[in-house]
């Protein structure tokens, strides 16, 4: 594979820390009939664990119905966990303490993944950008007009094109109309929810490039949710892999794209297009389980070629980070880790 370009990661103290999810977990009750009887518990995410570092963009990766959403809008305090606790930029949101929710919001911003249904087409772009700014109690208004020419600018497009509405725009363009919304409050995270999905591919490569450029350019910190591993593995330093509401595998992103130690990692970089990979990586076939009624023992086995008896009885064990920073959550990581190295004959 490729080596993304300009990519810096580096160690940086514990007090750099931005982000800190520890034992996350949300769970929906479904169903239930007189006096709840019969109500089941969908466990959309099930103790999660995740950090980020300023500067750094955490890839978060896994299929659909996996959870990553889930966390997401947990972090923008958008959904109540069952469970656990984050720390935003030292601001507790969990458990009623996420204090001023303006100030989370000034924290924390998203860029959803369709820009044509993520935009107000009855209001201008100057309307779409003006409104936060005025909410978070910027009344001047030519700070306001400087604000919003200046992010226009920052996104690629001209000032002038602020009187215009959503459909009077490309595809690619509303995007980077999301994108200035997001920023528009000066936020230090972002989470970008599949932000190139619904765009087509020609267009791809500008917004991750633009996005890459306003990380460094504003001091950003990113958690990019993809279950494209292209796009992460371009824009990620960190990549966690989610499968059914848990983390199965996370580290730096050469450990995770270079030496994947679970079944389910393998196959997600398996299905990247790569005529030049040299080292046979798992396959897997099948559907995610029903998270209603998920399988015992290993969530993955039923779908993993390399699945053994006791990984169909016992769960797998606890993700636990190694000192070089890699952690899985699979009995059989170390062999598969030393299979996957061995040349295709």
């Amino acid at each position: 594979m490729h080596e993304p370009q300009n990519r810096q990661v580096e160690r940086r103290p514990d007090d750099d820390l931005i982000l800190s999810v520890r034992d996350l977990a949300v769970h929906f009750p479904i169903g239930g009939g007189w006096l709840g009887r019969g109500k089941r518990m969908l466990r959309a995410v099930d103790g999660v664990d995740l950090e980020l570092k300023r500067g750094e963009c955490l890839g978060l990766v896994g299929e659909s119905g996996s959870g990553k959403s889930t966390v997401a809008l947990s972090i923008l305090g958008l959904l109540t966990p069952t469970r656990g606790r984050i720390v935003l930029d030292g601001q507790v949101v969990t458990n009623g303490q996420s204090g001023d929710r303006k100030a989370l919001a000034r924290t924390v911003q998203m860029v959803f993944q369709d820009p044509y249904a993520s935009l107000n087409p009855r209001q201008t772009v100057r309307r779409t950008l003006e409104d936060p700014l005025r909410v978070h109690g910027v009344t001047a208004k030519s700070e306001i007009e400087d604000r919003v020419a200046t992010m226009l600018r920052h996104v690629g497009l001209r000032p002038e094109q602020s009187g215009r509405y959503p459909h009077e725009f490309s595809g690619g363009q509303r995007q980077r109309i999301g994108i200035a919304r997001a920023l528009i409050l000066n936020p230090r995270i972002v989470i970008c929810d599949e932000p190139v999905s619904a765009l087509d591919v020609s267009i791809r490569a500008q917004i991750i490039n633009l996005l890459l450029e306003l990380k460094d350019t504003l001091g950003l910190s990113y958690i990019m949710i993809s279950h494209d591993l292209g796009v992460v593995e371009h824009m990620s330093d960190i990549v966690a892999v989610m499968y059914l509401g848990r983390i199965v595998e996370n580290g730096h992103w050469r450990e995770i794209f270079e030496r994947p130690a679970h079944p389910y990692t393998q196959a997600l970089i398996a299905a990247i297009p790569d005529p030049l990979r040299h080292a046979p990586l798992a396959t897997t076939g099948g559907d995610l389980p029903n998270p209603l009624d998920p399988p015992n023992g290993c969530a993955f086995s039923p779908r993993c070629r390399y699945a053994e008896d006791g990984c169909r009885h016992e769960p797998g064990p606890m993700l636990e980070t190694r000192a070089d920073g890699h952690a899985v959550r699979c009995w059989r990581s170390e062999e598969l880790v030393a299979a996957s190295l061995v040349p295709s004959p």
